[in-house]
């Protein structure tokens, strides 16, 4: 692949994470937020009415079950975010080539994101109604979002490039900014039991 298209790769990956800012802003700062916040109740209101909130809501062995999956998960995604941002801040691994360990880490967090995803959507339409109205889970899906975003069209394609390419303090920034994003979303998830209680 030449320079050209590398580079014409990398600035429209640029393109579209800014374009995708600057809709979530004019989204958060319109009026638009509200009325599509309202409009979603019922949505969640018919999340309840599915086979996974009868379930939920009906069985709580069930619940425990897909919620104990959902945390073994949940630690499958953050310890691969850890093992690789730690390689690349220099703290751990240095024995094996970092983009070993990026590469099978990555491929971890990609079944711990699916997992997660997966029991995350029948843990939530078992509480639907109730998981509506905390401003933390809110807080949590937009963490969870920004995350997934920063994973696939940051961080995945600018070390794609080889590490050798890439100023050192960029690469340690992508780490901090990485283990920063998952730490909030595991901490507003947390917070979700608290707030639910």
């Amino acid at each position: 692949m030449s320079s050209t298209t590398a580079e014409a790769g990398s600035n429209q990956r640029t393109i579209i994470v800014v374009a995708l800012v600057l809709l979530t802003l004019i989204f958060a700062l319109t009026p638009l937020r509200r009325v599509v916040w309202i409009d979603l109740y019922d949505f969640f209101l018919w999340m309840e009415t599915t086979w996974f909130g009868v379930i939920g809501k009906t069985w709580g062995a069930v619940f425990a079950v897909v919620e104990a999956f959902h945390l073994l998960a949940m630690t499958l995604l953050g310890g691969a975010v850890f093992v690789s941002d730690f390689r690349l801040l220099g703290w751990g691994f240095k024995d094996v080539p970092a983009q070993d360990v990026l590469d099978k880490a990555h491929k971890v967090f990609v079944w711990g994101l699916i997992i997660a995803l997966s029991t995350g959507i029948f843990m939530a339409c078992g509480v639907a109604g109730k998981v509506y109205w905390l401003p933390v889970f809110w807080y949590k899906m937009l963490a969870l979002l920004t995350g997934i975003l920063f994973v696939f069209f940051v961080k995945r394609p600018l070390l794609s490039k080889g590490l050798e390419n890439i100023d050192a303090r960029v690469i340690k920034l992508v780490a901090i900014s990485s283990m920063l994003l998952w730490v909030t979303v595991a901490a507003t998830g947390r917070w979700i039991g608290f707030a639910g209680s």
